[in-house]
């Protein structure tokens, strides 16, 4: 029963998540960075190059779907969408967590078949790795969705909202060692729109950990999403519903501690031109969940993905257009160009 109860959980999760009710009242703070307008870019639109590595694949830009459901039919029939669109336009893409599929005995093999040539990043919960059985169950994970790299959520605030949530955190970190230990797959450690410290960052790459996602507020928020499933406790929630780090905070913070460090920006990316701001302060890939979900459900219910590529198609096009206009040819140009941060000119050295 109480796997059944989770499938219906994650239902319920893509029905609230596309509400306006549950959009963060957080600002991800992209508009505070904004760059030196190039009037004479001396170069051919047509040239610009986007194209990346990660995890050993090339790209057409550093651009992934970011995680959002599974576990229930509809959530298979969303991430094969997913898959479909990602393999089609050349980018990454992450699974929602696997727990609820894998403990239904169901398989997410054919996303693989869908997806031969992109990386396909698995997921689990950080709280039930760190249970009994939690390092099995991320092998399964890996090996069921053959993935490239498996990314561990942190979502404290979630659970502690949550009815049915986990507020047990102790042995997160050792767990985390484990893995990233038994090197099945690198290790991606990932937020859920919260944020993730400079600090936190620091520890979770000592742990070892391949890349770490910010995942900052400004996005979908899933405090929200929980609250409205537990409204008798709303005055309870209250003060913590829009609680967390803004996503250009969390950059800020994570990639001028951790220089060199592979880091994922994520949480209230809109368009093209913030995902070329999270790349500008040094994240070496760009998520992006909750839009491309609701341009995959335009009616709220069956996958369209003629939609969802023409979504990415506008996004990579904005970034393009985000090179062209500061006088870049290419992303590693790019990380050169000229930003104001809140107006004031801002220097930082690129990662």
């Amino acid at each position: 029963m109480a796997k059944r109860s989770a499938a219906a959980r994650k239902d319920a999760h893509i029905d609230l998540s596309l509400s306006r009710v549950t959009k963060s009242g957080v600002d991800g703070g992209f508009d505070r960075l904004n760059f030196d307008h190039c009037a004479l870019p001396e170069m051919d639109f047509a040239d610009i190059e986007l194209g990346n590595q990660f995890l050993g694949r090339r790209l057409s830009a550093p651009l992934m779907i970011g995680a959002m459901t599974g576990g229930t039919p509809r959530a298979e029939a969303i991430n094969a969408a997913l898959a479909e669109v990602a393999q089609t336009q050349k980018i990454a893409f992450a699974v929602g967590s696997q727990r609820a599929a894998l403990e239904l005995g169901q398989s997410a093999k054919s996303l693989r078949v869908l997806a031969p040539d992109i990386p396909i990043i698995g997921n689990l919960g950080a709280v039930q790795l760190a249970q009994r059985g939690g390092l099995d169950l991320a092998r399964a994970a890996i090996d069921d969705l053959e993935a490239d790299a498996i990314a561990i959520h942190l979502n404290p605030l979630q659970e502690v909202i949550q009815p049915e949530g986990e507020r047990d955190w102790r042995g997160v970190s050792a767990a985390i060692k484990a893995l990233v230990d038994a090197a099945i797959a690198p290790v991606i450690v990932k937020e859920v729109g919260a944020g993730i410290s400079g600090d936190i960052a620091a520890q979770l790459f000592d742990l070892g950990v391949s890349a770490v996602d910010v995942a900052g507020a400004g996005g979908t928020n899933w405090a929200r999403i929980e609250a409205a499933r537990h409204s008798q406790h709303n005055d309870l929630y209250n003060p913590f519903l829009d609680w967390g780090m803004a996503t250009i905070d969390c950059l800020l913070a994570v990639t001028s501690r951790c220089t060199d460090r592979l880091v994922i920006a994520s949480g209230g990316v809109r368009h093209g031109l913030d995902a070329m701001r999270g790349y500008w302060l040094g994240a070496g890939m760009v998520s992006i969940a909750g839009p491309m979900l609701r341009h995959l459900l335009q009616d709220g219910k069956t996958p369209t993905v003629p939609d969802l590529v023409d979504f990415v198609e506008q996004i990579r096009e904005q970034m393009r257009m985000t090179l062209f206009l500061t006088g870049a040819s290419d992303l590693a140009s790019f990380r050169g160009v000229t930003a104001r941060l809140d107006g004031q000119l801002f220097n930082r050295v690129a990662g």
